[in-house]
Order: C-alpha cells, then sequence, then structure tokens
C-alpha cells in the first residue's frame, strides 16, 4: 500500500485545516482572556448542567492532569466553580457560574459569526462530508468520547 505525498497525508492536511481555521478562533479567545483549552471546557459547560472532571476530560480530550490546572485558572477567575457530589463525595462537579454564564452570551455572537464565515468558505455538501467522515473516522478508529 502506498502512502500519501507528505503534504497531501491525513495530519498534515489536518494541520493545515487547523491552521486556516484557528486563528480566528484564537483572536476571539484571546480577546476575552481565554485560551483554547479554557474555551473547551466552557463551551462543554454550557451547553450542559454539571460534569465531573473525569468525564469533562473525555469530551474535551484534554488529559485530567492538565485539565486540573485549566479548571483551577478558570475558577480563580469566577467562570467555573467546583461542587461535591451529594450522592458521592469523591466526585466532583464543574459548574458554570453567573460570569461565566455572561462570559457566553458576550463570547458566542463572535464565534458563531466566525463560525458562520468559515462554513461559508465551503458548499454546504462539502462541509457535511468533511463532518461525517471525520466523525467515522473518529468512531473507527476508536476515539469517539461523546457528542
Amino acid at each position: 500500500m502506498a502512502i500519501d505525498q507528505f503534504s497531501r497525508s491525513l495530519p498534515m492536511m489536518l494541520y493545515r485545516a487547523l491552521d486556516t481555521v484557528m486563528p480566528s478562533f484564537r483572536k476571539i479567545f484571546n480577546d476575552f482572556g481565554l485560551t483554547e483549552q479554557q474555551w473547551r471546557v466552557l463551551r462543554v459547560l454550557w451547553e450542559g448542567d454539571l460534569i465531573t472532571i473525569r468525564q469533562l476530560a473525555e469530551v474535551t480530550l484534554i488529559p485530567a492532569p492538565s485539565l486540573v490546572g485549566i479548571v483551577d485558572r478558570l475558577e480563580r477567575d469566577g467562570l467555573v466553580a467546583r461542587q461535591r457530589s451529594t450522592t458521592d463525595r469523591r466526585k466532583v462537579n464543574v459548574v458554570v457560574t453567573g460570569a461565566g454564564a455572561e462570559l457566553e452570551e458576550r463570547i458566542m455572537p463572535r464565534v458563531a459569526s466566525a463560525y458562520a464565515e468559515l462554513k461559508q468558505s465551503v458548499d454546504a455538501e462539502t462541509w457535511s462530508q468533511v463532518l461525517v467522515g471525520l466523525q467515522r473516522i473518529a468512531v473507527e478508529r476508536g476515539v469517539e468520547r461523546s457528542e
């Protein structure tokens, strides 16, 4: 089986796509004093109520030891809080604070705009094929965490 030319290999194409896509998002995150990892944590928390550190690590694809420091900084900045589970004191849940919810209202319109601009760069069918293809690769390789 032949291996694709280096510049056309899947890893390089993914890196190239990230290098194209992420600068506009990084600018937004930076404008709000967030790192990409902090953004990923907040984005997950904005979609749900509370989540354990272990679950958060799985969903964000951030290793738990690194995630603890990220959550520490978000907690220090008043954007999230830790809460002990009432059913299992060994579990610690992470929740968004009022300030974290307020940040969502300020940042999401800019993120939505950047996302819409990105989606306009290709036709709807291509966009869908890219997402479906990447999803299949993740599932087939056993990396799929949760949606």
